[in-house]
This record gives structure tokens, C-alpha cells and sequence, in this order.
């Protein structure tokens, strides 16, 4: 389970993205606890009216906990992780909120602290809080048999298409995955030896080469982003520089924005409106189709729950009706029957309970695993798309370099390889390419006629004895 946790404040922010229903299909409040209101924005505004006593900025913890994908995760689990978490950094007893989101066949969690202590009215410190997750997160794994990504297991080897939140929201305005942004540039980066091969092999990617305001290598997307080379790559700006040369004679982002204008973007709007009309159109069914479940999901939930309700009251009341009251209650004290009944409604509660967590917990997997196998379609269609717009990147590329009379793209790595291994073979003289050249074997007559016209070896000539005089 990745563990990714911060400093916070902004209270209101933070609830909207909570509660957001547009970008997650399903939005669950598991718990309220430590705070006088009961719903989720009024227990953050709550921790922030309290933070005003204070100096404090940052008074929220925030920490959200991704489970393996195809993991089916009890809510248990969830629950210990974070008892860990509390434990490790302080937090024990702390108002917090817990919140289940469910994205695209994906269930995670969001867990805020208040980091406000009420009785001394100060924050509770955080060091090394990202160590101390990383060390939850791995003691996760373990306990529950799950595959360790080797990136957690050891940071050199961490996947080099992660991204953070900003790259992601970055990605998002662009109206890509940033994950697939950052695979295009390491692609480019693989394919090349030169600036000239970096540029080219990025413009057909629809990313161009620019100088970003700190005089670093940046790309910038057909839509106007700008990503940092060294960054998407994992290097250093030295080790970018070495390969690329200086940025200073490189276009300014704003140049090369206007360039894109005025250049790129009458030829290829056309094209990209066409393929994006073409994406919407092969989406649309899958997208209703989302829909429809979406709603039928929550339906399907929401009847469970009220059943589950019922029954929950139901057998509260006859676990009361066990225990008498009146004289037959006193009696049944003084006889002990008392103390065994109510231990026999507390373990019957207990069992209620898990049961109830179970049959919610089936329900949620069956639904998660169909909400999957639509994703796989819808990702495919997407990918599909991505797959068209790299085309008319690649093809308007080529067709701008024709018409200026620029030499041809560069050469491709195994293109790269022959010629290094022609430059590396032997050059040889007529001379010796015509002795190489294979001969008719030779008869029995003409190998002893050879033979007898050879000289004898005290007559063949030495080579020179060296001089050990010198």
C-alpha cells in the first residue's frame, strides 16, 4: 500500500476535493471522529477555527493510502494502517476524517488529522514523517503478501514514470496522462545522441524543445504546458546539458508558443479536431455505459445499507429483550445470568458487525471488479487516440521538415548500430579483398608442383632480430 502524506491547511479546499463527485464515481465518509460537527467540512473547518488560537498554517496531516490495484483490501486493513500511522507519528487520539474514493475500478482512502492539540494549544510535530510512511507502507506489504514494488523496496529503482500531484494536474490541463508524458520524453531521450535528434524526436511526439525561465531545458506541450527535461528524465540539469548543449540559444517558451501559433496550429487543428471528434465519438457509448453503472452501483449500495440498518435494529432490539428487567432482572443478577447474557449480546453485536463488513465488502469487490473490466475497454480507446495524435505529430513533423529542405530525421538506433559496426570492420585493398575471395581447391599435381617451389625453411626469410642494445 503507497503511503503519500503532507502538511496542510486550507480547510475548505481540502473538503471540496473530498467530497468531489466529478472526478471520483463514488465518495464515502467511513468516520468522523474527535470533533463536534458530523459532517466531513464541518469537522475541517472546525480543526481550522481551532488552528486560529495558534500560529499554526499548516494545521491538517493528510494522508492518502493506495492499495495494489488488483488487491481486494478489507476495510480492516485500512483501518490498522492508520492506527500505525497515528502511532508513529504522534497522532494517537487526534481528531481525524477518513474518506473511501472510488476511481476508474480503484478504491483508496484519504485520512486528515488535525495536527491541533486542544489541551495545550499547539501543534503536534511532524519530523521525518515521510521515512515513517515509507516504513508503514513496506510493514503493509509484508503483512499481507503483497508484490513490494522494487522502487520501495530500494529508491535507486523507483519507476521513472511516477509523477507527483503537480505533474499530474499539469498533465491533466493538457488533457493527458502524465505518466505517458513523461515515458514520451524518456523515449526521445533513449532515441537520440544529439539536440538536433532530441527535437525532432520530441516534436513528433507533439512536445517542442524551448528554454525554460531558469535557462534549463524544458518541453513544451502542443497545448502550452511546460515540463522539465531533467526532471521528466530522472538526471541532473548537468547531465542534460552534457548531451544538449547549453538553453541559452534555444527559443524561449514564449517563442516557441508562438511558433506553435502560427506555424503548427493551422495545419493540424483541423486533424486534431477531427481525431478528438472521432475519440468522443468511440467513447461516448463507454462513457453511458460508465454512467449506467455508476448509478446502478450506488442504488445497489444504498439498498444494502438500508437493509443492513433494519436488520442491525431489529436484532438490537431482541438482544435487549434478553435481558429483564425489574425483580426478574435483579434476580437473574444476583444468579449471574445477567453478565452471561449481556456477554452473550456483546460477542452476538460483534459478530453483527463483521458480518455486515463482510457482505459490504463482497458487494464492493464484485462491483469493483466490473467497473475494471469497462476500464480495460475505455483505456484502450484512449489509448487508441493517443496513438492517432502521436501520428499527425510525426506526420506534420516530417511534412514541415520536406518543405524547408531540412536534411532527413534522424537516423534510427539500429540504423546508429550498423554504421558504428561498419566504421569498426576492417578496410581492405583490392589487393586483399581479391585474395580473400574464395578459390577452386587444387588437385593433387598442382599442391606437389607447389610444394617443390616453395623454399626450404632455412631459406625462408626471418624477421630482423631486435636491437637490445637501444
Amino acid at each position: 500500500m503507497i503511503l503519500k502524506g503532507s502538511q496542510r491547511g486550507g480547510a475548505k479546499a481540502l473538503g471540496d476535493h473530498l467530497l468531489k463527485t466529478t472526478e471520483n464515481e463514488h465518495v464515502e465518509v467511513h468516520e468522523v471522529r474527535g470533533f463536534m460537527a458530523s459532517d466531513l467540512l464541518g469537522a475541517l473547518r472546525e480543526a481550522e477555527a481551532t488552528a486560529k488560537g495558534t500560529r499554526c498554517k499548516q494545521f491538517m496531516f493528510s494522508v492518502s493510502l493506495n492499495p495494489p490495484e488488483q488487491e481486494s483490501v478489507q476495510v480492516e486493513v485500512f483501518e490498522k494502517a492508520l492506527a500505525d500511522i497515528e502511532e508513529r507519528n504522534g497522532l494517537t487520539g487526534q481528531p481525524r476524517v477518513i474518506v473511501f474514493h472510488e476511481k476508474e475500478g480503484r478504491r483508496h482512502c484519504h485520512a486528515v488529522w488535525s495536527r491541533i492539540d486542544a489541551e495545550t494549544m499547539t501543534a503536534r510535530p511532524l519530523p521525518f514523517f515521510k521515512n515513517k510512511l515509507r516504513e508503514v507502507s513496506k510493514q503493509l506489504y509484508l503483512e499481507n503478501g503483497w508484490q513490494m514494488p522494487r522502487g520501495l523496496m530500494d529508491s535507486k529503482e523507483r519507476d521513472p514514470r511516477n509523477f507527483t500531484l503537480d505533474e499530474w494536474q499539469q498533465a491533466k490541463r493538457a488533457g493527458r496522462h502524465a505518466g505517458d508524458l513523461k515515458t514520451l520524453i524518456q523515449e526521445c531521450w533513449a532515441v537520440s545522441d544529439s539536440r538536433a535528434a532530441f527535437a525532432k524526436a520530441l516534436e513528433e511526439r507533439g512536445l517542442y524543445l524551448a528554454k525554460g525561465d531558469r535557462r534549463a531545458h524544458v518541453a513544451l506541450t502542443f497545448e502550452g504546458e511546460t515540463i522539465s527535461i531533467p526532471r521528466a528524465l530522472g538526471k541532473k540539469s548537468k547531465e542534460v546539458a552534457a548531451r544538449l548543449g547549453a538553453a541559452d540559444d534555444l527559443p524561449s517558451v514564449d517563442q516557441t508558443r508562438q511558433r506553435v501559433a502560427a506555424e503548427i496550429l493551422p495545419r493540424l487543428k483541423g486533424h486534431m479536431d477531427e481525431a478528438r471528434a472521432r475519440a468522443s465519438a468511440e467513447l461516448k457509448p463507454l462513457n453511458e455505459q460508465r454512467l449506467s453503472m455508476q448509478a446502478a452501483h450506488a442504488a445497489e449500495r444504498a439498498k444494502l445499507d438500508a437493509g443492513q440498518k433494519a436488520r442491525q435494529e431489529q436484532e438490537t432490539r431482541e438482544r435487549a429483550a434478553r435481558l429483564r428487567k425489574g425483580l426478574a432482572g435483579l434476580w437473574d443478577k444476583l444468579r449471574g445470568e445477567y453478565a452471561k447474557r449481556r456477554k452473550h449480546n456483546e460477542m452476538e453485536a460483534l459478530w453483527s458487525l463483521q458480518r455486515d463488513r463482510e457482505q459490504r465488502h463482497a458487494l464492493l469487490q464484485a462491483q469493483l471488479r466490473e467497473r475494471q473490466t469497462l476500464q480495460v475497454q475505455i483505456r484502450e480507446a484512449r489509448n487508441n487516440h493517443a496513438q492517432r495524435l502521436r501520428e499527425l505529430h510525426r506526420d506534420t513533423a516530417n511534412f514541415r521538415e520536406a518543405a524547408r529542405g531540412e536534411p532527413p530525421k534522424a537516423p534510427t538506433p539500429q540504423e546508429r548500430l550498423d554504421s558504428l559496426r561498419a566504421k569498426a570492420a576492417p578496410q581492405f585493398t583490392p589487393e586483399v579483398q581479391e585474395n580473400q575471395k574464395p578459390r577452386a581447391p587444387l588437385s593433387a599435381k598442382d599442391r606437389l608442383e607447389r610444394l617443390r617451389q616453395e623454399p626450404k625453411d632455412k631459406d625462408r626469410e626471418r624477421p630482423p632480430e631486435p636491437d637490445l642494445d637501444r
